[in-house]
């Protein structure tokens, strides 16, 4: 089978009528928002299929928490918690994102969200509810539909950048790194085009082999400091 039998176009988004696909939930995190004690929510449900995927369990849509059950915790949380991020999957194939997140803000939560950057309509309706934003850019965009398995992958994400610099929104551009997808001249070229559009944060997540034994892989020294020079924030985690 050759790649190009891989790529399929996205599936039919989800009903409105179906309930919140929940698909997990993290009582406790200090770093799915830098700087911010938070719940993370996981919403199941994703288009693509990144190889290297740190949830494949949450690519098919599979409610496996209630929503209510989530709001009880959080209430039980008020004032102990910063934030509460939505992750995934991919957090904007939920059709009810927007009054999840209007739930959580009326508890008094700020709001995060990690997006691959998929739903670019559906990121202008949940920005003016959310605080932060992490946007996954995985590779540069003649690399994207190979990574992904999807055609066409990579103009969704752009037009998702272009939202979030328009915006105002505070958010960091992340990129999961291994050099046999993205080779370090390649990752520095893609650092200095986001620097050049706007992007002021940037973090780089090592690639992690295995559960049980992982080899983290991260870039060299000398380009993780190329990269620190673009941005006035830059991390590697």
């Amino acid at each position: 089978m050759n790649a190009a039998s891989l790529l399929k176009t996205a599936p039919a988004e989800p009903l409105p009528c179906q309930p919140p696909a929940i698909g997990g939930l993290t009582p406790f995190s200090s770093v799915d928002w830098p700087g911010h004690l938070a719940a993370v929510v996981f919403i199941a449900g994703c288009p693509w299929r990144c190889h290297y995927c740190h949830n494949p369990h949450l690519q098919t849509r599979a409610r496996t928490l209630d929503w209510d059950d989530v709001l009880a915790f959080l209430q039980r949380r008020q004032g102990l918690l910063d934030a509460v991020v939505f992750s995934g999957g991919e957090p904007l194939s939920e059709p009810r994102l927007p009054q999840l997140m209007h739930a959580v803000r009326s508890l008094g939560f700020k709001v995060g969200l990690h997006t691959g950057g998929i739903y670019p309509a559906h990121l202008a309706d949940a920005l003016p509810l959310v605080d932060w934003v992490g946007l996954d850019i995985k590779t540069t965009a003649p690399r994207y539909d190979a990574l992904t398995g999807r055609r066409g992958s990579a103009a969704p994400v752009d037009a998702c950048l272009d939202l979030l610099l328009r915006s105002g929104c505070v958010f960091e551009c992340r990129t999961t790194w291994h050099p046999s997808w993205l080779p370090e001249p390649q990752l520095l070229a893609l650092a200095q085009d986001l620097s050049t559009r706007g992007v002021k944060h940037y973090a780089i997540q090592a690639y992690r082999s295995a559960p049980g034994n992982p080899v983290i892989t991260l870039p060299s020294e000398r380009t993780q400091r190329a990269l620190a020079a673009c941005f006035t924030s830059f991390s590697c985690r």
